[in-house]
């Protein structure tokens, strides 16, 4: 029948008992699904993580120029990674860590959003954020 009708036969199901058999133009189907899958390729979208590191001892200038990153980043849709490592005495003085990542967290407030708040995993402080671009774009 296959061969009658300029088609191709196809095996859907051949565990099964008696094999499940299709007659379809293969070219054509395996050209459709070709397509399904590249287009499903170019609506999905690759989360980039860009790293900002801070320091305990951070001077205000260098941290404006951090937030200027941070901002460069959220801009272009990058999850940011906003981390302090501690250095020898410094780990007795996460507080500061803490501090210091709130205020980094207010300061990036207008175009990016806390996603995991501040926390120590071992001698460095984690802290994610992402850019209210996809918030803008959900809401509307």
């Amino acid at each position: 029948m296959a061969k009658e009708n300029d088609m191709d036969l196809v095996k859907i199901a051949d565990k099964a008992n008696p094999p499940v058999c299709k007659i379809m133009n293969y070219g054509k189907y395996k050209f459709e699904m070709a397509k399904k899958e590249k287009e499903s390729r170019k609506n999905q979208r690759v989360i980039d993580i860009k790293e900002v590191r801070l320091s305990v001892n951070i001077d205000t200038h260098d941290f404006e120029t951090k937030v200027g990153h941070a901002r460069k980043f959220a801009n272009k849709g990058a999850k940011i990674k906003v981390s302090i490592r501690f250095r020898g005495r410094e780990f007795g003085h996460s507080e500061i860590g803490y501090e210091i990542m709130n205020r980094f967290a207010k300061s990036c407030e207008e175009f990016a959003d806390v996603e995991n708040p501040a926390k120590l995993e071992g001698r460095v402080m984690l802290m994610f954020l992402v850019p209210k671009l996809k918030s803008k774009a959900n809401s509307k």
